[in-house]
């Protein structure tokens, strides 16, 4: 039988800077997006729409590097948080989706741009951290 360690997580979750969700909620246009973005730089989920605007729009590159941020940031939040590659990271809790739709993207534009082991790669690693039901945020 396998022993989950004591001292690991079974679910970790992010949070996202005091009123950066409701500002990002309230954009409208892709300046204000930007302007969440420059404001929280450590809003995960500004990173994640960031990118999703830049793929939607075409820019496969530019939106590579917006969900490269937001996963990096991600990774970097997630184990201050706790997490040491174990463990989910759920979809269900909304300040998590900001890196989960930055790895997802990340996969996408990765497939976009022809990187298609990393967009591999990030596929297996979404469904692993967030294996919940995922909805539209």
């Amino acid at each position: 039988m396998d022993e989950i360690p004591v001292n690991e997580p079974l679910e970790t979750r992010l949070e996202e800077p005091t009123g950066s969700l409701e500002a990002l909620d309230a954009a409208t246009e892709p300046d204000e997006v930007a302007a969440v973005a420059a404001r929280w730089p450590l809003c995960l989920s500004a990173w994640a729409r960031l990118g999703e605007e830049a793929l939607d729009g075409a820019r496969p590159v530019e939106a590579y590097a917006y969900f490269r941020v937001g996963y990096h940031r991600g990774l970097d939040r997630l184990r201050a948080a706790g997490w040491r590659g174990m463990g989910t990271v759920p979809w269900f809790h909304r300040p998590n989706r900001g890196f989960l739709r930055s790895l997802q993207g990340l996969g996408r534009a990765a497939q976009a741009i022809g990187e298609d082991d990393e967009a591999a790669r990030c596929h297996e690693f979404l469904e692993q951290l967030a294996p919940d039901p995922r909805e539209e945020s």
